[in-house]
């Protein structure tokens, strides 16, 4: 990574300000990359629970997409050697509304055979309930992990 070559020379030429601005704009990076990572699972959890919702059952496939997207949320969350979480309840929550419509847009090319718009789709599900399951499925897995 050649961000970590400039960090090296920057701080043997003892350039400390620009090697600290260097080490925030790191740190952004790294935590835009967790978060799209994370948003990545939260869609995938977020198909599977709207599916459920809308066809009013479930399949083994499904409870185990849900779980392992809720775990890998988890993981993905979790500071490794200092411990805690790199975002914060509110923002995962925010995070997770904020992907609801894609998920929505998607579901419906696998509820019901694809039969319904959106719209459609968006008043068999209440979206509240959907995000509330969601999140206690995050919830378990962040205990767990």
């Amino acid at each position: 990574m050649e961000e970590l070559d400039e960090l090296r020379i920057l701080v043997q030429n003892g350039d400390y300000e620009a090697a600290l601005a260097l080490i925030d704009e790191l740190d952004a990076m790294s935590r835009d990359d967790k978060l799209t990572k994370i948003e990545s699972y939260m869609h995938i959890l977020l198909l599977h629970c709207i599916k459920q919702a809308a066809e009013r059952r479930t399949t083994r496939s499904w409870d185990f997409s849900i779980a392992e997207a809720a775990r890998r949320i988890a993981k993905v969350d979790k500071r490794r050697k200092s411990g805690g979480w790199y975002l914060p309840t509110e923002e995962l929550q925010e995070a997770l509304a904020n992907e609801y419509e894609a998920a929505l847009r998607r579901a419906t090319l696998e509820v019901h055979a694809g039969l319904h718009t959106p719209e459609q789709l968006a008043t068999l599900v209440d979206r509240h309930t959907v995000l509330t399951v969601a999140w206690e499925h995050i919830a378990a897995a962040m205990q767990q992990g």
